[in-house]
């Protein structure tokens, strides 16, 4: 789906739905628009490509091939399948989102849902529901797909994997709401993506922050990237519970659901 044909297919919804909605709970209400927009992902075809597509090429280059050096004696697909769920994590919760809620906000979609009864509480909790359901399809595929690769993940601390991925979730969609929120639609596709680049090489998802890797930078561990892609490391590949990056993750989600509490407006 295009970003133009998804504009137009949520301002119908918002203006065919209304008296429907009108008649539903809030959280039918809710969970219909989670549904609308986790189908709008799925069939766009560019943020598939982010979402899926690029990770999974990520997984089996890294998994594989012997091309990037990596720490430790563990196995290869060990290192990389976690880093590359992380990886996945952030596609989803910021770089699809920020850019899908940019355009969604220039077209005047979201000012129209927000006098639906949705409104805007509704439309940032659809929004964090479609996400995670995205991410979920996300995981089984590429945790298939590093299975076949030959990952076997340790299950001991999957607890605290869980609690990784929903803290990382929530402080990468309230990150991208308050890029959304701030910059224009084109300003937000080309940081958008640019930062997805940057991150993936040096910002701790992929490779771990420390250890004898090509580019090893330790600070990325206080970021909620490298917090990310350190505990899944630590849970998946060593079965340990991370607790300073699920501390580290729950502050950065405290303080940028915060930022998008203040910054970030649905009907502006």
């Amino acid at each position: 789906m295009s970003a133009t044909g998804r504009a137009s297919g949520a301002t119908a919804t918002a203006a065919t739905a209304a008296p429907a909605t009108r008649r539903a709970s809030a959280v039918g209400r809710v969970l219909a628009y989670a549904r609308f927009e986790t189908v709008g992902m799925l069939r766009n075809g560019e943020q598939l490509l982010v979402a899926v597509v690029l990770p999974a090429l990520a997984l089996v280059g890294l998994g594989a091939a012997d091309i990037v050096r990596l720490p430790g004696d563990a196995a290869r697909i060990d290192v990389v399948a976690p880093g590359v769920i992380a990886l996945a994590i952030v596609s989803s919760s910021f770089t699809s989102q920020a850019i899908a809620t940019a355009f969604d906000r220039r077209w005047g979609v979201l000012r129209q849902l927000a006098t639906t009864p949705l409104g805007s509480p509704g439309i940032v909790l659809g929004k964090g529901l479609a996400v995670l359901a995205v991410q979920v399809i996300q995981i089984a595929l590429l945790t298939g797909l590093g299975l076949a690769l030959g990952w076997r993940p340790e299950t001991g601390a999957l607890w605290a994997a869980v609690l990784a991925w929903w803290l990382g979730s929530l402080s990468f969609t309230a990150l991208g709401l308050v890029l959304a929120g701030r910059l224009r639609a084109e300003a937000v596709l080309a940081v958008a993506n640019l930062a997805w680049v940057v991150l993936a090489g040096v910002g701790g998802l992929l490779l771990p922050t420390s250890g004898d890797t090509p580019v090893p930078v330790p600070a990325m561990a206080w970021l909620p990237t490298g917090a990310l892609g350190d505990a899944l490391r630590e849970t998946l590949g060593a079965g340990a519970v991370p607790g300073v990056g699920l501390v580290v993750l729950g502050v950065w989600a405290l303080a940028l659901v915060l930022a998008a509490t203040r910054w970030f407006r649905p009907s502006e």
